[in-house]
């Protein structure tokens, strides 16, 4: 879409002509369309520098450019301009000639043609510039992304004055009286929306002027089809603008509000990005796009890409895996909890639904292996350097962090069974006559197994029904995780349904504390709101499951099957990758006489005895961890010994020095070995678990 206003040339003041005359053509009015003269001048004062820099094209030929001809830069096309100029002024007056051209060209941020530039840059309509506004606005066209901006206003401004004074438009005192206005407000004054969808086109802008060029995106006349949705679009937007949807918020020294946000969305079958939301307001063309620009922490959403998938894809592991969330250390770092608490044995699927940090660090550095890790992610669109990172990344902690779209492209995969499509917002350039200049097609790879990526979007699922992103709930199957990192400064919420793929982040610019913040928050309820008005009209419908997903049931403190001492409620049925159910049988649950009043292994003089279903494993853990009470116990009760023994005889009279013999224990309880460390070497061997 184009925001343009025609305005008829005797609307158009003769000192606005007059700025664009002396910029574009000055031989304007001596030509026949093309001008010889003129193209010896520009090649002098190119070469020398002086003044404004020229090219050999007049009015009437870059009329004909926009208006006719296919962008391309060869001898034909350039011979069919000169004909088709001499065409134009042929045909037409010189009068409809810039009345043409004028109404046709860009301005930058939206605005085609003089009128909409006036009232785009100076809330003005074009028949109320000044010398000044005028001035400025015909130094746009050559480079509208670069001089649209407040700094380098007033300096191409003033060259265009000087201009006009050197062919004598207007006198040197008029020059000296233009340029004392001031343009600092030039960012103020086109605050606001100044074209629909403008982190989308911002985006897709990018992306041409990377293929094509600047020259031929604003000038060679193209049509671009994209993959925007715009309602979808626009749901994302009235989301970010809705101050509820944020923390307190305020004025940074900038004037841009903070915190900031930023949202995508896209097809994960297609690679098609329907969503590039960059922030919260849009001031100016090409601005900073938070969707695509601003690499940050992504906490824990991570844990699927460098935890739990490589695991799963390459180790085996699954749902029903066991890891011990207990203290570890790995070098100088030890991974926190975010409550501070352990819970013991637990498995993946739980620890992902509450996001337990333990258990995705451990995952990562002791099963899937860092280069593993950061291979996974490669094939998901991240790339990491391995000798940059260690046991934090499976928290998020990365050298130079990833982007909205990233983290939305890779978990497009978990949503497209394993499939890795390259994101695109563009589908096709054509010229003006239909000629196809560039079609953008989707380029898939399986990228993982697709039981991997069922398993991983089977245990998200549990995120938002009863974990950390309950406030995303839709009704609708849906998948996702929530990333917080340390003190809030990263809040994330990456979620999925079969048909569409969300991330969104909020932060501020220059990362700062929110303490009392999470993922879970605010980044889910945008997510949910967008996701909500995205899939209105689409039928709900769940993951597909591969053929070689499998149910079984297991322990659920070892991940094996059940075995003889298997309490009812540590059974948990989940599911496995074919091939990859456990074979071998539950041995930590083991039946253990204890002292019924220390709750310690029974001594041979402990009067009152009880057997209970304990687990046994080869390291003691400290007594906060959750499953401490369960777990056999490191030491003898002691409580209950000869000392303390009150012997009586057959007649009630107390017996004072009785040595009795050693019980025979052949079938006795368990009763491990006593250990004699240190405090220290407990600690070192814990460590290592």
């Amino acid at each position: 879409e184009e925001n343009r206003e025609p305005v008829k040339i005797k609307d158009i003041p003769l000192f606005v002509q007059d700025a664009f005359i002396a910029v574009e053509d000055v031989r304007f009015y001596h030509h026949h369309g093309v001008d010889l003269r003129g193209i010896a001048r520009a090649v002098w004062n190119n070469l020398t520098g002086g003044g404004i820099q020229q090219g050999a094209s007049t009015i009437t030929q870059q009329l004909v450019k926009l208006s006719f001809l296919t962008p391309e830069k060869t001898l034909k096309r350039k011979i069919q301009e000169a004909i088709l100029a001499f065409m134009v002024e042929r045909r037409y007056s010189k009068q409809e000639i810039l009345e043409m051209y004028l109404n046709k060209i860009y301005f930058g941020n939206g605005a085609y043609g003089i009128q909409a530039a006036s009232r785009i840059y100076f809330s003005k309509k074009v028949n109320e510039l000044s010398l000044s506004h005028a001035a400025f606005l015909a130094g746009l066209p050559k480079a509208p992304n670069l001089y649209s901006k407040s700094e380098e206003a007033t300096a191409r401004r003033n060259l265009v004055l000087d201009t006009m004074v050197r062919y004598d438009f207007i006198s040197e005192a008029q020059a000296a009286e233009a340029k004392k206005e001031p343009l600092i407000d030039l960012d103020k004054n086109s605050k606001g929306t100044l074209y629909p969808y403008p982190y989308f086109v911002d985006h897709v802008t990018k992306q041409l002027i990377s293929d094509f060029g600047e020259d031929m995106i604003y000038k060679g006349g193209m049509r671009v089809y994209t993959t925007l949705d715009r309602n979808t679009q626009k749901a994302a937007e009235d989301a970010l603008a809705n101050p509820k949807n944020f923390p307190v918020s305020g004025r940074d020294s900038s004037g841009i509000l903070q915190p900031e946000g930023a949202a995508v969305f896209l097809d994960p079958q297609t690679g098609y990005i329907k969503v590039i939301a960059g922030g919260r307001e849009h001031t100016h063309q090409l601005q900073f796009n938070r969707a695509t620009m601003a690499p940050r922490q992504p906490g824990s959403a991570f844990k699927p890409i460098v935890a739990y998938g490589p695991a799963i894809e390459l180790k085996g592991m699954g749902p029903a895996s066991v890891i011990d969330d207990i203290p570890v250390k790995y070098g100088s770092y030890s991974p926190p909890n975010y409550d501070k608490s352990y819970r013991g044995l637990t498995t993946m699927r739980t620890a992902l639904r509450h996001s337990v940090n333990v258990v995705a660090v451990r995952t990562m550095m002791e099963h899937a292996g860092i280069s593993n890790a950061v291979n996974f992610a490669r094939r998901l669109g991240i790339t990491l350097d391995p000798q940059k990172h260690g046991a934090s990344m499976a928290l998020g902690g990365l050298n130079q962090g990833v982007t909205p779209l990233q983290m939305a492209v890779a978990y497009a995969a978990f949503a497209n069974g394993g499939i890795y499509v390259k994101p695109t917002a563009v589908l096709r350039v054509e010229s003006l006559d239909g000629k196809v200049l560039k079609e953008y097609k989707a380029e898939p790879y399986q990228a993982l197994k697709p039981s991997t990526a069922y398993l991983i979007t089977d245990m998200l699922k549990d995120v938002i029904q009863s974990g950390t992103g309950t406030n995303a709930r839709l009704n609708r199957p849906a998948a996702g995780k929530t990333g917080t990192t340390d003190e809030g400064k990263d809040l994330w919420f990456a979620g999925y349904t079969p048909d569409l793929v969300g991330v969104v982040w909020i932060g501020h610019d220059k990362p700062k504390s929110m303490p009392f913040e999470y993922g879970g928050r605010y980044p889910a309820f945008i997510w949910r709101q967008v996701m909500n008005q995205a899939l209105k009209n689409i039928p709900p419908h769940d993951f597909p499951r591969p053929a070689n997903i499998v149910s079984a049931t297991v322990d659920n403190k070892s991940g094996l099957l059940p075995g003889p001492n298997t309490p009812a409620e540590d059974m948990i049925t989940d599911l496995f990758a074919a091939g990859t159910v456990p074979a071998e049988v539950d041995n930590t649950h083991v039946l253990v006489e204890v002292c019924a009043t220390t709750g310690l292994l029974a001594g041979e003089y402990c009067p009152d005895r009880v057997t209970r279903v304990m687990i046994r494993l080869p390291y003691s853990v400290p007594e906060f961890v959750a499953d401490y009470q369960l777990r056999v116990p490191a030491e003898i009760c002691t409580l209950h010994n000869l000392g303390n023994l009150n012997l009586l005889d057959r007649t009630g009279i107390p017996v004072q020095s009785i040595v009795p013999g050693k019980p025979e224990n052949k079938n006795g309880p368990y009763r491990p070995e006593k250990t004699t460390g240190t405090n220290h070497d407990k600690k070192a061997n814990r460590n290592q678990a």
